[in-house]
C-alpha cells in the first residue's frame, strides 16, 4: 500500500494504533541518539579550541618583523578565497624555449603550518651588517629584455636578484641566462645591490652541487650582496625529468644546493610559491625555514601593508609578477626583504669581468641556419631585431649585394653577417633566390613608358606637366615649351599618347602628338 502523510485525510498503515505507538518508541530512541552524537561533537570541539591555544605556532622572529619593529608573532591568517594566485619566478618570452624550465607554475590552496625559528641558526655568509628595514627589489631574467638599469634605479629600486643561469628539463644540460652578466654588471653600475638566483632541475645531491659550483664560479666577480637563491618548479608535471622524486628526495636536493653556495661564501635562500611551503605540500617545509632565508611567493589581489598571508617563516616576499618599472618594457617580479645591507659585498675573485653586452635576441628563440641571402629588393640590416626608436640602420643591403643568413625567427626576424657584423632584417624582404631581379622603380605613375633617348622641341607649344594627365588634380603645368626649345624625350607611350622628358633637370610630362623630333 503507497503511505501517505500525515496530512492525508484517507485510511493508511499509521491509523492503525499498535503501529503508532510503535514508532513513537522508535522515534523517542532516535531522539536519544542524536542528542548522544551532539554531545560528543560538542567536546570535540572544545578539545580542539583547547589544543589550538595551547600549541598553535607562531611566525619565526625577526625575519618577519615590520619595518616599526612590530613581531607578528601569534598572528592567524585564512583563506583568502579566490582573490590569490600563487606565485612563480616566471617569465615570457616571444618564442618557446623547451629546454629552460622557468615559467612552469606550481602549488596548491591550503592552510599555513606556522613555525618556530631560531634566527641565529638561519646561515648568512654576509661580511656587512644585516639591518632589520624593509628594502624592495625584482627579480629579472631575459625574459625582461635589455633592461635601462639607470632608470631602474631612479625610480627607487634597492636590490635585483638575477637569475643567473637553469638546468634544461630535458637533457639536463646546465645553462647560464644570456642577459645575467649584463644585469649584474648594470645593476651594479647603477649602484642597486644584487643577488641570484638558479632554476634547477637536479635530480641527485651530487647535481645540486654541481649547480653551486657552477653559479659560485659564474657570479665570482660581481658583487653579491643579496642572497643566492634555489628556485625549482614544475616538478610534479610528468615531463619534468625530477617527477619521480619524492618531497623528501626532493628537499634533500635543495639543501644540498643550500649548503654548498653556503660553502662557497654566500648566504643561501630558498625560494617557493606559499600553497607549497603550507603543511609542507611539496618541501620539508620546517627543515627548510629552521637553517635558510625563505623567499615566499603570494599574489594577493591587492597588496596591504607589507605582509603576504602566510604564518610560516620568511625573509622575503614576492607579491607580484606584473610589476611595472621604469627602464623595463615588460612585466616584472617585485618582492620586499625583510632585511637590508649597508654598501656592497666585495667580489669573490678581484679579476674585473669582460665588459658584458646585452643579448638582443633575447626575447626570441633563432633557429640556425646558414645560408647566402640578398634583398628583394632593399633592406635595412639594423643593430638589434627590432624597428624602435633604439634601433640603428647599419647598412641597406641592395638586390644582387649578399649576406650569410645564421638565424630566422618566428617573429619574423633574421640573422645575418654583413662584412663581419652581426645585423638583423625583416625576412620578408630576403630571398636565397640570388637570380632575382629588383623591380622596376615605382614613381607612383600608372602610365608605363618605353625608355627612348632624343630630341625634341614643340611645334608650336606644348604644356609640361607634373603627371600624364590633363583631368588629375595633381597633375600641374611646371612649364611650357615653344618651338626652337630642345627637351630630351625619355619615354613614351603609344596608347595614351604621352611623352616623359627631362626638363632642367626635372622629369615632366606632354602630349606627344605636339612635339616634334629633331632632324
Amino acid at each position: 500500500m503507497r503511505d501517505r502523510g500525515f496530512g492525508d485525510k484517507g485510511q493508511s498503515e499509521w491509523d492503525r494504533p499498535d503501529e503508532w505507538e510503535a514508532q513513537e518508541e522508535r522515534n523517542e530512541y532516535i531522539m536519544r541518539l542524536v542528542r548522544l552524537i551532539g554531545s560528543a561533537v560538542t567536546v570535540v570541539l572544545c578539545l580542539g579550541v583547547l589544543v589550538f591555544l595551547l600549541f598553535g605556532r607562531t611566525k619565526s622572529g625577526d625575519v618577519n618583523q615590520r619595518e616599526d619593529g612590530a613581531q607578528n608573532a601569534g598572528e592567524t591568517n585564512t583563506e583568502q578565497q579566490g582573490m590569490e594566485q600563487e606565485g612563480n619566478l616566471t617569465g615570457q618570452q616571444e618564442d618557446g624555449d623547451s629546454g629552460d624550465p622557468q615559467g612552469a607554475l606550481a602549488g596548491n590552496m591550503g592552510d599555513d603550518t606556522g613555525a618556530s625559528v631560531e634566527i641565529a641558526e638561519i646561515l648568512s655568509a654576509s661580511t656587512l651588517q644585516e639591518m632589520e628595514t624593509l628594502s624592495y627589489g625584482i627579480d629579472v631574467a631575459k625574459y625582461q629584455g635589455t633592461i635601462d638599469w639607470e632608470q631602474v634605479a631612479q625610480a627607487g629600486i634597492d636590490f635585483a636578484m638575477v637569475r643567473v643561469g637553469y638546468r634544461t628539463m630535458d637533457t639536463g644540460e646546465i645553462m647560464a641566462d644570456t642577459n645575467a652578466k649584463y644585469n649584474l654588471q648594470e645593476a651594479g653600475k647603477n649602484g642597486i645591490q644584487t643577488g641570484a638566483y638558479f632554476f634547477s632541475t637536479a635530480i641527485t645531491e651530487e647535481e645540486a652541487k654541481e649547480e653551486a659550483d657552477w653559479v659560485a664560479e659564474y657570479v665570482s666577480q660581481y658583487r653579491i650582496t643579496y642572497p643566492i637563491a634555489y628556485n625549482c618548479e614544475g616538478f610534479d608535471r610528468p615531463e619534468s625529468r625530477q617527477y619521480d622524486l619524492s618531497l623528501d628526495e626532493r628537499s634533500g636536493i635543495a639543501a644540498a644546493f643550500l649548503d654548498h653556495i653556503y660553502e662557497k661564501g654566500y648566504t643561501p635562500m630558498f625560494y617557493a610559491a606559499r600553497n607549497e611551503l603550507l603543511y609542507s605540500m611539496k618541501w620539508d617545509t620546517k627543515t627548510l625555514e629552521s637553517r635558510y632565508k625563505i623567499w615566499v611567493a603570494q599574489y594577493p589581489v591587492s597588496v596591504e601593508g607589507s605582509q603576504p598571508d602566510y604564518s610560516g617563516a620568511y625573509a622575503m616576499w614576492q607579491y607580484t609578477n606584473q610589476g611595472t618599472v621604469p627602464g623595463i618594457s615588460l612585466p616584472v617580479d617585485m618582492n620586499i626583504a625583510y632585511f637590508g645591507y649597508e654598501g656592497m659585498e666585495e667580489a669573490k675573485n678581484s679579476e674585473a669581468p669582460e665588459e658584458a653586452k646585452a643579448d638582443v635576441e633575447a626575447l626570441m628563440n633563432f633557429t640556425e641556419v646558414a645560408e647566402t641571402v640578398t634583398a628583394k629588393d632593399a633592406t635595412n640590416l639594423r643593430n638589434i631585431p627590432s624597428q624602435g626608436e633604439d634601433s640603428l640602420v647599419i647598412h641597406t643591403l641592395q638586390n644582387g649585394e649578399t649576406a650569410t643568413r645564421t638565424g630566422i625567427s618566428a617573429s619574423g626576424w633574421s640573422r645575418v653577417i654583413y662584412d663581419g657584423q652581426t645585423l638583423y632584417a625583416v625576412s620578408n624582404y630576403l630571398t636565397t633566390d640570388l637570380t632575382v631581379q629588383a623591380p622596376e622603380p615605382d614613381d607612383g605613375i600608372k602610365t608605363k613608358f618605353q625608355d627612348c633617348n632624343e630630341t625634341v622641341t614643340a611645334k608650336i607649344e606644348v604644356n609640361l606637366r607634373t603627371l600624364p594627365s590633363v583631368t588629375n588634380p595633381d597633375s600641374q603645368v611646371a612649364a611650357v615649351l615653344t618651338n626652337g626649345e630642345y627637351v630630351t624625350r625619355t619615354g613614351i607611350n603609344t596608347d595614351y599618347g604621352w611623352s616623359r622628358v627631362d626638363y632642367n633637370g626635372q622629369t615632366l610630362y606632354c602630349v606627344s602628338s605636339y612635339l616634334s623630333v629633331e632632324e
